[in-house]
């Protein structure tokens, strides 16, 4: 996992360099930077969901995932868990949990995670990760300046789902045809357009209750494809 904790570095530095400029960017340029942060998400996640080569085993994953997603109700847990972190650390940002879940989501969602990962579960060097180790340190800069101290703490369920993505590939990599990577992608990006949409203040959707489907998906891909 050496590529997953040099990634977590990076974002580690570049959080602490953005908050470093937070501090001393007037308010209206931090708004600019995040509705250009809301424009780009919402462009890599058409990009990402245009991957899917099967539509109705998207529709179907990512309609059944929002259900289960909402039964369990995952966005209440993970704000109540960045409310305990943001009391702990006795931050002011009204906008921590908000940072650590866009930051997560923008980090995760894309298929450079999932190929970086199994990449190096199948004992390969981290390209791949290092690569994206770059633009993530470089993203978090611009994404704390915005969104302040969370987006630092979002290196704690990248860890555990990057890691785990590692780990699951060292065991069953060979599992990991190109189709289930490109509906994964195509999810991941169905959820980035919607995180765009949050962003840029249109409507507030429940993007984290829509996490099942990316456990969904490969289910579907499995039995269907």
């Amino acid at each position: 996992m050496t590529g997953t904790f040099i990634n977590a570095i990076a974002i580690l530095v570049g959080s602490i360099i953005g908050i470093l400029l937070h501090s001393r960017l007037p308010e209206r340029f931090i708004k600019i930077i995040f509705q250009s942060i809301g424009l780009f998400t919402l462009f890599i996640g058409v990009f990402m969901a245009l991957k899917t080569t099967n539509m109705f085993l998207m529709v179907l994953s990512i309609v059944s995932g929002s259900i289960l997603g909402e039964w369990i109700n995952i966005e209440k847990h993970i704000n109540r868990f960045g409310e305990k972190v943001k009391s702990r650390f006795k931050s002011k940002n009204a906008r921590f949990s908000e940072g650590l879940v866009t930051s997560f989501l923008l980090f995760c969602m894309g298929s450079v995670t999932i190929l970086g990962a199994i990449e190096e579960g199948l004992g390969g060097k981290p390209n791949l990760l290092l690569a994206k180790s770059v633009l993530d340190g470089v993203s978090s800069v611009a994404l704390s300046a915005a969104l302040g101290f969370g987006v630092a703490f979002s290196i704690i369920p990248l860890i555990i789902y990057q890691g785990g993505l590692t780990l699951l590939a060292s065991f069953f990599g060979d599992y990991f045809s190109e189709i289930y990577i490109n509906e994964l992608t195509a999810i991941g990006g169905l959820m980035l357009i919607g995180l765009g949409i949050n962003i840029l203040e249109i409507k507030q959707l429940k993007i984290l209750n829509m996490l099942p489907s990316l456990v969904i998906i490969i289910i579907l891909v499995y039995f269907f494809a």
